[in-house]
């Protein structure tokens, strides 16, 4: 009895200590995927992996891409008349007005009543907008809030690659123009090779081994057609360089899920016909707004996984880069300009940010910021280095460019006279401070930027995998 007593308990011990193992395991794992990972120096699958998982689920949230998504869905909404208005005109001079009709159709199969509303109002606006005094605001008012929601798209895309400077308003305008114009076409073209596959070419050779092949073409057609133009959305849209392969496998990841979106909102269509009797028409309304935004969040995610995959080894920061501290920021400028001198000097080519924030172990975020204000600051200037890459070189003479120098012009670029009659009211003040200052960087003037010692990237690694080897050994 008491053998059975004490097998009984130690029984139990065992379960307790299994348990208390899985349970550490399993907490360890997640505080080392929530925080544990940005020290792994390693690049591996495994750590990759994770890092990108953290690091677009972070910048989704942090970005607030969820009001973004809100915001793009309220421009679309402005836009859909207009949007339709210019795919139907477009489909009429390419003679395909009944085929984008029918597409439109088979699209919302339960709400047939609404779509033909929608449409008579697009006939509505293209009379309007194509006779007598109003032929030219309305082309130009269509344009305008088509233009309007890729430039919102654009603004989006800038705030998750942190790109401060957009396009021009003349490569806007081109390059809207072109998409507003291209697109459509794309749209009938595809449409339209569809029809052509599925009835001539089949009719005509009756061959079922290529009937079978048309037909998996036909199928697969409309995921093809979304994972290029999310490809594209990621690679041209960003006022940034891009990797086109990271485009290309964050544009497969926004196709599916695009195309399950499709396929849960056709099937949902048939649940809201039994609000047809209550909302009429507007029955359709709500699921669509729910749709867009969707719709748009996927785009969204798509976008911070392709910043996310470039990104992933130079993304070591996760935290609000507006609580850095002032001495972090001397302390990240300096490096920076130490990194574009140093280069310089020596007769190599300049880097980009994501260069530099890649090879000298620094947080792409920061050095983004950074960048921004010693080009403000008048310190560095941007190098044309090929179509889409731009590297930075100093605009001083090395040899005269000392720390003093360097931190009066890092201190004082941006704006100044932030009240009228600041200089006056506190003049006093400022006098004391400025003199404190100019004492400050009297003593800096000595010290030449070239002269300061900075690790090389080689230097750097081996320093990383040093403290890996010894926080795994304790």
């Amino acid at each position: 009895m008491e053998n059975e007593t004490v097998k009984e308990k130690k029984e139990e011990k065992s379960k307790e200590n299994f348990f208390s193992r899985m349970y550490s395991k399993i907490y360890g794992f997640v505080m080392y995927c929530i925080s544990g990972v940005w020290n792994d120096p390693r690049k591996t699958f495994k750590v990759r992996f994770i890092k990108t998982l953290n690091l677009s689920v972070n910048s989704f949230l942090d970005r607030g891409l969820q009001i973004r998504s809100m915001a793009l869905t309220y421009y679309t909404v402005l836009s859909l008349v207009p949007a339709l208005a210019l795919l139907v005109a477009i489909a009429r001079g390419f003679g395909l007005s009944d085929t984008m009709q029918g597409e439109l159709y088979s699209m919302f199969p339960s709400q047939a009543k609404a779509i033909t509303t929608a449409l008579k109002f697009v006939d509505s606006y293209l009379t309007e907008a194509t006779s007598g005094v109003f032929v030219g605001v309305g082309i130009v008012m269509l344009l305008w809030t088509i233009i309007s929601l890729l430039s919102y798209i654009e603004d989006a895309f800038n705030s998750i690659w942190d790109v401060k400077e957009g396009r021009t308003i003349y490569q806007k305008l081109t390059d809207y123009i072109a998409i507003c114009l291209i697109i459509p076409i794309l749209m009938l073209c595809s449409s339209g090779v569809s029809i052509f596959m599925s009835t001539t070419i089949q009719e005509q050779l009756n061959l079922p081994f290529l009937t079978v092949g048309v037909n998996i073409i036909l199928e697969a057609a409309p995921l093809v057609l979304a994972w290029l133009a999310f490809t594209f959305s990621y690679y041209f849209i960003p006022t940034t360089k891009v990797d086109f392969k990271y485009a290309m496998f964050a544009g497969a990841f926004s196709a599916i899920s695009f195309q399950i979106l499709q396929l849960l909102f056709v099937n949902g269509q048939i649940y809201v016909s039994k609000y047809n009797a209550i909302y009429g028409s507007f029955a359709f309304l709500p699921l669509m707004l729910v749709w867009l935004q969707f719709s748009w969040m996927i785009l969204l995610a798509g976008c911070v996984l392709t910043y996310s995959l470039q990104n992933v080894f130079t993304f070591n920061f996760l935290g609000d880069v507006n609580q850095v501290s002032y001495r972090s920021w001397h302390s990240m400028g300096l490096i920076t300009m130490c990194v574009i001198v140093k280069r310089f000097i020596n007769g190599q080519p300049p880097l980009s940010n994501q260069e530099i924030a890649s090879k000298y172990n620094l947080p792409v975020r920061v050095v983004n910021r950074v960048a921004q204000k010693l080009l403000a600051a008048k310190l560095i200037y941007e190098v044309k280095l090929d179509e889409n890459n731009t590297g930075l070189s100093p605009t001083l003479e090395v040899s005269e460019l000392t720390l003093g120098r360097f931190y009066q012009a890092f201190d004082s670029s941006g704006e100044n006279n932030i009240i009228p009659d600041f200089d006056i009211i506190y003049a006093d003040m400022l006098k004391i401070l400025n003199s404190v200052t100019s004492n400050a960087y009297k003593d800096f003037n000595t010290i030449l930027i070239k002269d300061i010692p900075l690790p090389t990237p080689e230097q750097i690694h081996n320093i990383l995998l040093k403290d890996d080897s010894v926080g795994r050994e304790e």
